[in-house]
């Protein structure tokens, strides 16, 4: 997917703007309603090049992208049939749809919290929530606690280590990205193992199977 590269080196070379922290709020905000490029290689960038201001950078992070995951509610609760079928098509996850919605109807803000604070499709479930007309106040902190968690360690780690940070990844950076996707599918299976914890653990849960979702 060529274009897919060719957006992802666009978004890195706003790390050096001069007006990065703009571009920083700018990306989390949109790719917690419809932007494919996650924010977190921006941050990360930002971060690597001035430490002091990581945690700065992180918060920044975290609320624009509580913003942009209202945004999306948004889109779900009011635009679903004009915009957001067609978002979730153009982003490959029409399919995605009715299990996210399930997950959501039956785990809450634990749903929301898990693809806030993991590299699951976020702009998935805040369209989704808002399409199910999920309870807003529940959805904002579920999202704010999952993207802070996911931000502000970031900022931390990275405000306390950051030459050191550098000076890993620089080094193990294929090790560190095979981690990075055992950590998502086990984050999956996890999640998928918790919402059977009350059932049979031999039967499969009820959303792996959804097929169709309507509003509540």
């Amino acid at each position: 997917m060529a274009w897919l590269r060719a957006l992802y080196d666009w978004t890195m070379e706003k790390a050096a703007h001069p007006k990065a922290v703009w571009w920083l709020a700018f990306f989390c905000f949109i790719e917690s309603s419809f932007f494919p490029i996650p924010p977190h290689p921006l941050l990360g960038l930002m971060c690597l090049a001035e430490p002091k201001k990581a945690i700065r950078f992180a918060l920044i992070a975290t609320l624009s992208s509580v913003l942009g995951g209202l945004f999306g509610y948004a889109i779900g609760y009011l635009l679903y049939e004009s915009v957001g079928v067609w978002l979730l098509g153009l982003l490959g996850l029409s399919e995605s749809f009715p299990v996210a919605a399930c997950y959501i109807r039956e785990q809450g803000a634990l749903a929301v919290f898990f693809a806030a604070g993991t590299p699951v499709p976020f702009k998935l479930m805040t369209i989704t929530a808002g399409f199910i007309e999920m309870n807003l106040l529940t959805f904002a902190l579920a999202a704010l606690a999952g993207r802070a968690l996911i931000f502000m360690v970031v900022g931390v780690l990275f405000q306390i280590f950051g030459a050191p940070i550098k000076r890993i990844i620089d080094k193990y950076l294929g090790l560190l990205t095979s981690l990075f996707v055992v950590l998502v599918v086990g984050g999956f299976v996890a999640f998928t193992q918790f919402a059977k914890a009350d059932e049979n653990p031999e039967a499969p849960h009820v959303c792996d199977a959804a097929t169709d979702v309507q509003s509540e």
